[in-house]
């Protein structure tokens, strides 16, 4: 006699439509924070760009301005004025190789700053490769014969004493510096490299008129202390200088940081 086999089968059930709707419910809660979140960081990318347009425009107007009233100066310089504000007191020293390390720096530094300007644009190196070749040697060139041994040279001389000449000669050697490494990782085709010492090499140019928004500062509030241009010779370039590798810095871990999401 057969026996009889018993029927196993698992019936079907039918979710709770309440269990359901709470799924539903939390995983448009879910999106709907995701897509809020999105925005808000959208908008405050779209104000940060704006707040990083201004401040750039900004200081390339103010850039532009004091690039100017130093030109005009030179008019001082050509026959040398020694009761202007540079020149006062120099006469003893203006001889010999200081004189011509002079003059070398203040026709050499312009041309590199100017040339600075124009390869640090993006859209000058994607849509002009060529120019932008070109005019990076001719600023090595400058930078490496002219800017950088004069400024070195003259450094040795600086009216405010030994810590204001130590100043300009480290920024002297490191401008040198920034130049040689960037024209090195341009010729290995290290492309990341090569920008971002020359990113550096112009920072060090622009503290000529850094070290003028200095001076300009301490007149209008009145510092007179006999270190305050000193102290300026080593903040007009390691300040811009540190705040840019720290800002550099900040923004590679904020892109390394890894993205979690929840599903």
């Amino acid at each position: 006699m057969m026996a009889r086999t018993r029927n196993t089968k698992t019936p079907m059930t039918i979710p709770n439509g309440r269990n359901t709707q709470l799924r539903i419910t939390r995983s448009t809660a879910i999106m709907v924070r995701s897509v809020i979140s999105t925005g808000r960081d959208g908008m405050n990318d779209r104000r940060n760009a704006t707040l990083i347009v201004v401040l750039v425009l900004t200081l390339w107007l103010l850039g532009v301005k004091t690039l100017l009233a130093i030109l005009v100066s030179y008019r001082d310089y050509f026959p040398p004025d020694f009761t202007s504000d540079f020149l006062w007191g120099r006469e003893p020293a203006f001889r010999g190789i200081y004189r011509e390390a002079f003059y070398l720096h203040i026709l050499s530094g312009p041309v590199a700053l100017l040339l600075g300007s124009i390869l640090i644009s993006r859209s000058v190196r994607s849509r002009f490769p060529r120019l932008h070749r070109s005019l990076g040697r001719v600023q090595i060139a400058v930078i490496l014969l002219g800017v950088a041994p004069s400024g070195l040279w003259m450094a040795g001389f600086a009216e405010s004493g030994l810590v204001a000449g130590y100043g300009f000669g480290f920024l002297a050697v490191a401008t040198g510096c920034c130049a040689a490494m960037g024209w090195r990782a341009a010729i290995a085709r290290r492309f990341d490299d090569h920008r971002r010492w020359m990113t550096r090499c112009f920072i060090l140019l622009c503290s000529a008129l850094t070290l003028r928004w200095i001076g300009g500062l301490g007149t209008i509030f009145g510092v007179e202390s006999p270190w305050a241009y000193p102290l300026a010779a080593w903040a007009s370039w390691l300040i811009p200088l540190l705040g840019w590798e720290l800002l550099v810095h900040c923004r590679n871990r904020r892109f390394e940081r890894p993205v979690h999401t929840t599903i």
